[in-house]
């Protein structure tokens, strides 16, 4: 049996939350990212009979930690797990940029920080931290072999890559780790983006304009 990966898209921009149930802890699961108004998300995992036991986020930004209060006060055990450089944004609304858009989000402080080259254990699986950053200065990815998959936040995107015209954005920084960390990944990877649909790595290799 394999990772079991479902997908709901939260929030006015749509932001892709993923839910990965490992086979043998069929009743956990962990989250990764969780956008705003996650009332899909706690519907489902009521109804699936699923507790998230950790939420890993990808980077800091607002429409991707705007739902982890509520999932918090949800779940009291859940553990919030942020990159160590965007700590600061997951209290900050100027940091995560929704003040931007005159919403104050505040997301619970970290229970754990991530750097990247550690790994992660989820059951049997076990999640490869890679960095990503440019889109943040903390942005990251998380790879699992067993599944052949990798989630990239808003580093890169279905034949595009993100950002980098906002704060702390490095449009250098994003190219040269999306080279090094993702582009080296085997061809049949599948590529789960914090927004948009999937792709794989090697769809990446072939269209994607920004990598050519």
């Amino acid at each position: 049996m394999s990772l079991t990966i479902h997908t709901i898209s939260l929030g006015p921009l749509e932001t892709n939350c993923y839910v990965l149930v490992a086979p043998e802890r069929p009743r956990e699961c962990c989250l990764i990212d969780v956008g705003l108004w996650p009332d899909p998300l706690l519907d489902f995992l009521r109804e699936q009979n699923l507790t998230p036991t950790h939420v890993l986020l990808t980077h800091g930004h607002g429409d991707h930690i705007g739902g982890v209060h509520e999932l918090a006060e949800a779940y009291p055990g859940l553990k919030v797990c942020c990159p160590q450089a965007d700590e600061e944004m997951l209290d900050s609304p100027e940091k995560n940029l929704s003040a931007s858009f005159l919403m104050g989000i505040q997301a619970p402080s970290a229970d754990v920080l991530l750097t990247p080259s550690q790994s992660l254990a989820m059951g049997s699986y076990s999640l490869d931290l890679l960095d990503t950053s440019g889109h943040t200065l903390g942005g990251m990815s998380f790879y699992c072999a067993a599944a052949q998959a990798v989630f990239t936040g808003d580093a890169l995107f279905f034949r595009s890559v993100g950002r980098t015209d906002i704060p702390d954005g490095s449009h250098s920084n994003l190219i040269t780790n999306i080279r090094t960390h993702l582009m080296t990944l085997p061809d049949e990877t599948l590529v789960y983006p914090g927004h948009g649909p999937p792709s794989t790595i090697a769809d990446e290799h072939i269209h994607n304009p920004f990598l050519r």
